[in-house]
Order: C-alpha cells, then structure tokens, then sequence
C-alpha cells in the first residue's frame, strides 16, 4: 500500500508569474552591465588605450557569449533537464545518478563552487553600485570621493540584507518583481539613447568582430580578455537554479525582454565610449561606462535603481545558497543544519549558520579586496568550473534519454570547449584574488567528500535483519504482562530501505538492551527521493497488528517531520481497519482520542577505541562523528522536539576489533 501526500504540479506561463520570474532569476545576470564594461576597459589599460576595433570585438563576445551559453545552453537546453519542476546541479545529478557512482564527483565540484561563487556575488555587486555615489557631486561635497565610505555603506547594506533572512523576506520580495522591471526598461532606454548616436555600434553583431580581437594587437591581455566577458554570463547558472521557484515557461517568456534590455545597455556603453575615448578628463578618471552614460541629473535615481538592483541579487544569491545547502543534506552530502521556514512560500528557507558564514565572508571580502575593480579580478573563476560540471551532467542526462551519441557529444564539446576557454582565461585571475574563491570551494568540496565516504563506511558496516524472523518474539513481548508497557506506540527510525528489514541494533535494543514491551512496534525508514516533493508512504503489516514497516518517500527539498507524517500514517491505518483504536482515557482535550502515546527512540553510533581500523578510514569517521555533535541533532531534524525520544548509543563496527584480554593474577 502506498499514499502520495502531495502532488507537484508545472506553473503556468502568466503575467504574474514573469513579473516573479523577473524579479528572482534573473537578479545577478541582470546587474552584470555595472560592471563588464568596466573590468574589459580597465583590463586593456583604460580608456586612453582602446580603440574602435576592441570595443566591437568586446561587445561581439558579449553578445556571443550571452546566445550560446545563456540562451542555447541554459534556456533551450539546461531547462528541459528538470526534475519533476526543479532546477539546479543538484537536482540535475539526482536525475541521473542511477548512470555512475562517479557522477557525484562533478556535482560535489560543481555545487561547491557555486557557493563559494555566492559569497563574492554579493560583494561585488552591492559595492560597485554604491561606488557609483562618486559620481553625485552632492554626494561628493557631503561626504568626500573616499573609498572608506563606500566600504561603510556597503556593510551596512550588507548586514541588514542578512539579518533580515531570519523574518523572513517574503513581502519585500513582492517588490522585488516590478523593481526589476524599472531596472530593466531603465537598462534599455539608457542604451538606447546612446546608440541612436552612433548607429555602427551594430555591427558587433557580427562574430567576426569577437574572434579578430582575441588575436588583435589592440587586445593587450590576449584570451586572458576572456574572463572579463564571462562576467555578462555569470548569473546563466543561478536561472537553472531557479527553476523549481517560477517554472520553465515563466522563463521561457521573459528571457526575451530581459536579454534585449541587456544588449541594449551594453551597446549603449560602447557607443558612448566611442564617443567619449578622447576624452582626456575622463581618461585620467578611469570612470564607470554605466553611471558616466546617464544624465547626470538622472545619475542619483541611476545609483538608487543600482542599489535596489543589487540588493536583489544579493537576496537572489543567498535564497540559492540555502536551497543549495538544504538539497545537498538531503543528499547526505553535507551534515544536517537547521532549517526554518518563516514564510507560507516553500521556497522561503532561513539557515541560520550558512547565513552568518554568508554573512561575514562577504564582509570580509569586501575588506580585503576594498574596490570593485579587485574584486572583479576574482569574480567568475568558481563559476566557470560550476558549468563546466553542469555541461558534464547534462551530456549524461542526454544519454539516459536517448539522444543520439552525434549531438550529445557535439554538446559536450562545443559547451565543454567554449566553458573551459573562460575558465583558462579566468585562471589569470588565480594571483589577483581568484584563490579566495578557489579556496573556499576547495573546503566546501572537502567537507563534502569526506562527509559522503564516511556515509558509505557507515552504510557497509551497519548490518541488517529480517524482521519476521522476530515477528513471534514482538507478539510474545508485546503480551508479556511480566514487563510494563513502555509505550503505546514504540518508534525506531531504520537505515535499511530493503522490505521487511531492518538495523540489527534496533533489534537489540528492543530485545536485549532492555525489554520493551509495546502495542504497536513501528519501524520508519525515509527514503529521499530523486524528485524534490514527493511525499509518500507504504507500509508492511507482515500479516499482524501490531508490527509496522513504514517507508517515508520525501523529495529533497520536503522537511522530514517524521511525528507529524506518521500521526497521519496511524490516523489511516486505523481508518482501513488494519490497526486498532488506541483510546485514551485521560487527556487534556475533551475530544477522545483514538491514538496512544509515541515513544522515538533514536540510536545513535559512537566509534570505539578498540576499533582496528586504518587511520584515513578512522580520521574521515572521527570527523563525520564529531561534525554531527556539534551540528543539529536528530530530534530537531526528524522535528521530534515535542515528543517522548529516547537516546540510546551503540558502537558503529567498523573494521575488525582489536582482542582485549585480562589475566588473572593471585591475591598477595
């Protein structure tokens, strides 16, 4: 027998939901013109040092790289690889896991990236748009053109951009739709305003343009230019992510606007750089193509939309950060942290240490690096290997669909191509700040890895046991008026998924450890599912009424409320008359109730001293064993806080067991 609890189903394609989509996905692609122009111009020397010829090349692979990466791969491609409605490295390699062991190695690389990648996001943007005060001389007079404040501001702005996660940020993310909207008209209308002014700007169209400039002198940082443009591309990863949140044909409709109103700003700032390269005032200023190119009565509204915008962003990055961690606990890939949710939206997460280590590394980033500009010399290299990884990923998902060999290996090798020439480029980047990010991720992978070989250890050494082999020993027990009732309900959590089995401590402890007599002996098992909201049950009576197997079937991303499901779980085994009423004679309530009291008893295992084990296998499990003390408990995960739970400890055998004997001495 088996119940589905819940049902996913596809968001339509609405005006209300592109306007959400708007104001979600596409927050970090949609603040990239603050700051591409910028890096490419000052990476070539400044503006004394470019040329007609280098911006079309520029704005070629800008356009470029925005069609085949963003457009082809991602939107056409990357978003028809969902799973049950949701997006991301994570739930694309869950899709297709079942196709090697190996596979995780591309997704642990990928999605530890992509948090480290979420640190720096924040910082760059919130600290670039708020660079853009310099530009307001009533700003300027007030406060001075010193770098120190800006950094103040940005904190500032920062820390109340994470303190707020705690509350909850689902009514200003109501604004957070029609805000980007502006953002975007006021990217298309700026640009706009600029091309009409020098028409040629067009031709960077042209491919041709892109691919003289990596080999052209004018180009003084060779294919190391590179890596200034995969910043207009950077935010293509967090779309997929977001899929599950607004629906594919929600992005399917807005991507249009979105990417047009990015052309335009970015032709735009071309054609006003052709304008003004000459300029010899603004040559020794080295200012900002965005903010220079607007009105310079407009230049205050520009830096608040500027702000607003990045502030999305920023909240974009860190709601992908929490969803990311949360998919891989699910996952067993990271251990288990607590997890709120302070809104009615399943998306709306709070995670109170990933968002304090958040928090005070994008601070921390922004102290060490200071300006924008060093920090867009470490921005983009994290995520070069995020895609690198999802393009590996997505070649095997073509396969398990039956894709001809010919066009999955062609995509393979044009995206695998294309993405490792931004990556190698980007390397550059390594001395200049790049090993910040190269750094964390490599402690995210770390954690990961070892946290996943201690999960099979685990796995290898638990043993199992055929539960009707005891089925006549529990009803004996059960029975048994010798032993007084330690509770109507007894509840083991199991590890075991087989049917009708489970771990041999439980079986232990119920028997041997001491004997405890019970109506019904319910054995859970929680399976987490491929899909990322199933929420299901089947359950084995073997034949009585009074030993249950129940298999929990919870998506990825569905809270395990283990108390909460199986009070429904009792509620319809009795309705079905396969399990008795369980009356109550005293309770608080006047209603009667038909359900007896539930005793959890969760065993834990603890590593013992005479274990022979080699000493890698027993530093990764000493590791994982002490990682576990000191994050969320059992109970809080499984939310059995307000229920009887019983901790029992039991030494995890691993190994062999080193021989202990005493010897027996004469009393003198």
């Amino acid at each position: 027998m088996e119940k589905a609890l819940n049902i996913c189903k596809e968001r339509p394609l609405t005006l209300a939901g592109m306007l959400i989509t708007i104001g979600v996905v596409y927050g970090d692609i949609g603040t990239s013109p603050l700051y591409v122009m910028k890096a490419l111009v000052e990476g070539n020397g400044g503006l004394r040092s470019i040329t007609n010829d280098f911006i079309y090349g520029s704005l070629s692979l800008i356009f470029w790289t925005l069609t085949l990466l963003t457009t082809i791969k991602y939107v056409m491609i990357a978003l028809k690889a969902d799973n049950h409605g949701e997006g991301g490295i994570l739930a694309l390699y869950s899709l297709i896991r079942k196709m090697g062991a190996w596979l995780i190695i591309p997704a642990m690389i990928g999605g530890a990236a992509l948090l480290a990648d979420g640190i720096l996001t924040p910082a760059v943007t919130v600290t670039t748009a708020v660079e853009g005060l310099n530009g307001i001389p009533a700003y300027v007079n007030s406060f001075g053109s010193s770098q120190s404040t800006v950094i103040l501001i940005t904190i500032i702005i920062l820390c109340v951009l994470f303190l707020i996660q705690r509350t909850g940020t689902e009514i200003i993310g109501r604004l957070f739709g029609p805000i980007m909207v502006l953002w975007f008209i006021m990217l298309g209308v700026l640009g706009v305003m600029h091309i009409f002014g020098n028409l040629e700007i067009l031709k960077s169209f042209s491919p041709y343009y892109g691919i003289k400039l990596l080999f052209s002198d004018e180009n003084k940082v060779g294919f190391a230019i590179l890596g200034s443009v995969f910043l207009a591309t950077t935010g293509a990863e967090a779309l997929y992510s977001d899929l599950g949140h607004v629906g594919r044909k929600n992005i399917y409709g807005s991507w249009p606007f979105v990417k047009i109103c990015l052309l335009l700003n970015y032709f735009g700032q071309g054609a006003w750089l052709l304008q003004v390269k000459d300029n010899q005032g603004l040559q020794a200023m080295m200012a900002n193509p965005f903010f220079e190119m607007m009105p310079h009565n407009f230049r205050i509204i520009g830096v608040v939309f500027a702000t607003l915008a990045a502030i999305i962003a920023s909240q974009a990055l860190i709601t992908g950060s929490f969803t990311l961690v949360s998919e891989a606990i699910k996952l067993d890939l990271l251990p288990r942290l607590k997890i709120y949710y302070p809104a009615m939206s399943k998306g709306q997460m709070y995670i109170p240490l990933v968002n304090f280590i958040l928090m005070f590394s994008c601070i921390g980033v922004v102290l060490f690096f200071k300006t924008s500009a060093h920090m867009e010399s470490a921005y983009g290299l994290a995520i070069t290997i995020t895609m690198l990884m999802t393009t590996i990923l997505l070649f095997n998902y073509l396969l398990q669909k039956k894709v001809s060999w010919a066009l999955s290996l062609l995509m393979i090798i044009v995206f695998g191509t294309l993405e490792t020439a931004f990556f190698v480029s980007s390397a550059v980047k390594f001395l200049h700040g790049g090993y910040i990010t190269v750094i964390i991720a490599s402690l995210i992978l770390i954690l990961m890895m070892l946290w996943y070989k201690a999960t099979m250890f685990e796995q290898v050494a638990t043993k199992e046991v055929s539960l009707e082999k005891y089925i006549n020993k529990l009803g004996n027990l059960k029975s048994d008026g010798r032993f007084p009732v330690y509770a109507s309900n007894l509840v083991y959590l199991t590890s075991k998924s087989k049917p009708g089995h489970v771990n041999n401590e439980i079986i232990y402890s119920i028997l041997d450890k001491r004997p405890k007599r019970a109506e019904v002996y319910w054995f859970v098992n929680i399976q987490v599912t491929d899909e990322p909201r199933t929420m299901a049950y089947s359950v084995e009576n073997f034949g009585t009424d009074y030993v249950f197997k129940v298999q929990l079937r919870l998506g990825f991303r569905v809270e395990q409320k283990v108390s909460t499901y199986l009070r429904q779980v009792v509620t319809d085994l009795m309705k079905s008359h396969e399990i008795k009423e369980q009356p109550q004679l005293y309770s608080t309530t006047t209603v009667n109730r038909n359900i007896g009291d539930f005793c959890f008893v969760l065993v834990r295992e603890e590593l013992p001293n005479d274990t022979d084990l080699p000493l890698y296998e027993r530093l990764i499990m000493q590791f994982k064993l002490g990682i576990k003390n000191i994050t969320v408990s059992p109970v809080r995960w499984f939310g059995l806080e307000h229920t009887d739970v019983k901790i029992e400890h039991v030494p995890l055998r691993l190994g062999t067991t080193r021989q202990i004997k005493l010897e027996r001495e004469a009393i003198t």
